[in-house]
Order: structure tokens, then sequence, then C-alpha cells
């Protein structure tokens, strides 16, 4: 097994509240047992990408949702450091895409509990104390791909983009054969986008 030092590290911008950035979070964890990466974790926000934008009803008040979990994220990183970001993240995700937990002041208190942090944290989701420090982390990572994208982004070795959306999460050999795709594609000079339409939901499996 390489040793830490060894690894290339791998920068990682999500927002809890997205299935689709979780479903690419399992995939690099799957891949960080086979390839010699260590992921680093960082905050970034579908409700500060979407501030100002003209969205359908049911998504603003997800938005609006949205604020909470990230702002605990933030006081979390600022109380421990970025370090404990990837468990709490773990513990947030298994309680809002696996169990369909409410994205209430007690879920996150049970996730930080979980992953070993004050669960006092949770009032952070209703103060915007953490509003800088969030907004700050959410440009670092976008602005590595533009504004056209949303979470996660996921930077290697200097090459940064957004995704990839995929389900369901790819384990094995086929989260490594994805792996040596995507990252041949994005260091790829002047590679841009590969799209098609979605046809399935979100498949946590």
């Amino acid at each position: 097994m390489p040793s830490e030092e060894s690894r290339t590290p791998v920068d990682f911008w999500f927002d809890p509240l997205c299935p689709w950035a979780w479903i690419t979070s399992r995939w690099v964890h799957e891949v960080a047992k086979l390839r010699p990466i260590e992921p680093r974790w960082h905050v970034m926000s579908l409700s500060v990408l979407n501030e100002g934008r003209d969205l359908p009803e049911k998504y603003r008040d997800l938005m609006d949702v949205g604020w909470g979990p990230v702002r605990v994220c933030i006081a979390a990183e600022q109380k421990y450091g970025s370090e404990v970001l990837g468990r709490l993240y773990t513990e947030l995700g298994n309680r809002f895409h696996h169990e369909k937990l409410p994205k209430t002041k007690e879920t996150f208190a049970a996730a930080l509990e979980a992953a070993g942090l004050d669960p006092a944290l949770a009032d952070a989701a209703d103060s915007t104390a953490y509003d800088e420090a969030l907004r700050a982390s959410h440009k670092v990572g976008i602005d590595k791909v533009g504004q056209e994208v949303g979470t996660p982004v996921i930077e290697v070795e200097g090459s940064a983009f957004f995704g990839p959306v995929v389900t369901p999460i790819p384990r094995g050999e086929a989260a490594v054969k994805l792996w040596d795709g995507v990252l041949a594609v994005a260091s790829t000079d002047g590679f841009y986008e590969l799209k098609r339409t979605r046809d399935r939901d979100p498949i946590f499996d």
C-alpha cells in the first residue's frame, strides 16, 4: 500500500445535498482502494451557485434548505480542520441519500456525533456567520471549472472538471476503468464536454 506521501492528491468539492455528487464521492472512495490517490474534501454550495437564478419553486425550496448542511460542514472545518470533512460528508450522505432523513438540525447533530464531532455544531445551519467562508470555499472550486456546472468539482494534478455524473456507483475494476478514462479526457488540452440525457434516477447501491 502506498504511503500517504506518495499518493496523488484528489481535491473534491461537494455539496452534501446532491445525490449525484454523493455517488461520485463513493466512486472516488472505491478508486482510492485500487489507485494511489488521496481524496481531499472541500465544501461548495448549490445554494450559492443558484443565487439570483430563476428556478422552479420546488428547486428553489431545496436551495433554501441547502444552506444548512454546508454551513454545518464549514463550522466543522473551522473547529477541527479540513481532515474531518470526509467523514462528516459520509455521515450526512448516508442519512440524506440512503436513510432519506429530513435535512434538519436533528439529522445534522446525529451525523456530527457519528463522525466524532461536536453535535452542537448543528446550530450553524441557521447562522450566516459561516457564509463568508462558505462562499470562499465554493469560489475556489467553481473558479476551476466555470459557472455552467454543479457539484462535484474534482481537481487532479492541475486538471479540474465537473462530474462525472454516473449511476450506480462503479465498483472494483469498473471504478478504475472510469477513473483512468476521466483523467485521460480531463487532461486533454481543449477538451470541454461529454454529455447525454439522463434516463434513470440515482442508484446508491
